[in-house]
């Protein structure tokens, strides 16, 4: 099992932070690993849309299924599923001074049979591009 978290500010008005970050798509943008995250579908994105991504991390690529689990207004949660795991990127947002937005961002990654041995590796690996997301996301948000 994975699971980092990262707490950090961005000088945006919240309703404009959690609209982008609603389409999972946008990962392509703040999240270092993600090369490719298209919607599947053509509905506007709700509770229950999903995304097909594809990430890179440390030279072994994914694919995923990600899913909207919880839409709601300082609340965003994606659930991601393959083979292999089960991931769940947690955003939660508050009110900062002014027009800012205090966003935490938690990610937990639970694998299944023989890749649960890579967990202390992974969790060493997750520490370090966890650490790039707030740097990644804030300029992202700052230049919309």
């Amino acid at each position: 099992m994975v699971d980092v978290s990262r707490t950090f500010t961005v000088r945006r008005p919240l309703d404009e932070v959690v609209a982008y970050l609603r389409d999972f798509a946008n990962a392509v943008d703040w999240d270092p690993g993600t090369q490719k995250c298209e919607r599947i579908g053509a509905d506007p994105v709700a509770l229950g849309t999903r995304w097909h991504n594809e990430s890179k991390l440390f030279g072994i690529s994914t694919e995923l299924v990600y899913e909207l689990t919880v839409d709601e207004p300082d609340h965003l949660k994606f659930t991601g599923t393959n083979k292999t795991a089960s991931t769940f990127d947690d955003l939660t947002f508050g009110r900062g001074d002014g027009d800012s937005t205090i966003i935490t961002y938690h990610a937990h990654v639970e694998f299944n049979g023989a890749a649960k041995l890579a967990d202390p590796v992974a969790q060493l690996a997750f520490n370090r591009l966890a650490d790039s997301v707030p740097k990644q996301m804030t300029t992202v948000l700052e230049k919309r």
